[in-house]
């Protein structure tokens, strides 16, 4: 069972609860985002992950590049796991640019998700092709040119067009080339959205 911490709406913690209390309850708790960005050619591009169809919560949607819970007994620096759980990479805390935290809440039927997610910035130099997917929880990883990504967000396009790879059946690595529009996204909130694509192009 895991173990979160959980606050007040002034982030004021107030106990501990199982993560299936929490969002049956809809109680405030923390997660560890980090936005991917790279340089190719004088373009910014921002890297999505594609989420596994073995997700019990928003499966086959586009996400987050890494994000995950901070249990109860876990600090802000020990998110930095999820890059590597997630994507196979190791990183250092300190490379990574904060970009604040930023509250919101989903809601879907016997689901609250009130999350304070505490947001990273982290400048992508490897390879794309190193990534590593932990298949139960990513199946692909795409890229797209950040302001394609903005102009969706600030509804200056319907759609947008990604491109990277999906980990097929057999373990192999399969092109993935798809337009999506703001439905193929978890549906975080579009302020959310467009408060994270501000603080990104702040430190671009």
């Amino acid at each position: 069972m895991e173990l979160l911490k959980i606050f007040d709406e002034q982030k004021n913690q107030i106990g501990i609860a199982s993560r299936d209390k929490v969002h049956e309850k809809g109680l405030w708790h923390e997660v560890f985002q980090c936005w991917l960005v790279s340089r190719e050619q004088e373009n910014d591009m921002i890297y999505l992950q594609l989420r596994s169809e073995r997700k019990k919560d928003y499966p086959t949607l586009f996400d987050i590049t890494a994000a995950g819970h901070l249990l109860s007994d876990e600090t802000v620096e020990d998110g930095i796991r999820e890059l590597y759980e997630e994507l196979g990479i190791r990183v250092a805390f300190n490379s990574l640019i904060s970009l604040g935290v930023i509250p919101y809440c989903m809601k879907k039927e016997n689901f609250i998700d009130n999350e304070f997610a505490n947001v990273f910035l982290y400048m992508q130099r490897e390879p794309f092709e190193q990534f590593d997917l932990q298949l139960e929880e990513v199946a692909g990883m795409v890229k797209v040119p950040f302001n394609d990504f903005k102009a969706l967000w600030h509804d200056d396009v319907s759609t947008i067009e990604v491109n990277g790879f999906q980990v097929g059946f057999d373990g192999q690595k399969q092109s993935l080339k798809k337009v999506i529009k703001k439905e193929d996204f978890v549906p975080h909130p579009t302020a959310y959205y467009v408060t994270v694509i501000e603080r990104i192009e702040q430190n671009l």
